[in-house]
């Protein structure tokens, strides 16, 4: 346990982060997965869209890399032009 009073607070700051950060990764993870369950283009584009704002938000955010959630973007674009 830390003795320093700075060190608690550093603490109770880093799991209310981790906390927050963790939450944010699940929703972009979930919003992930029902674009690739879609069938259909006119059932993908609006999540395609909602999955793309998240992604550039956690970016803002820091929760993930511009490089990853461009790769994200990429692939799901990929998908759902491709489907009928």
């Amino acid at each position: 346990m830390a003795h320093h009073k700075s060190a608690i607070k550093r603490i109770r700051q880093n799991a209310k982060r981790r906390a927050r950060n963790r939450y944010y990764r699940s929703w972009m993870r979930t919003l992930i997965k029902k674009v690739r369950a879609a069938q259909s283009r006119e059932e993908a584009l609006p999540l395609l869209n909602q999955a793309k704002s998240l992604l550039d938000r956690l970016v803002v955010k820091g929760i993930i890399h511009k490089n990853k959630a461009a790769n994200y973007k990429r692939k799901l674009e990929k998908y759902v032009n491709q489907l009928a």
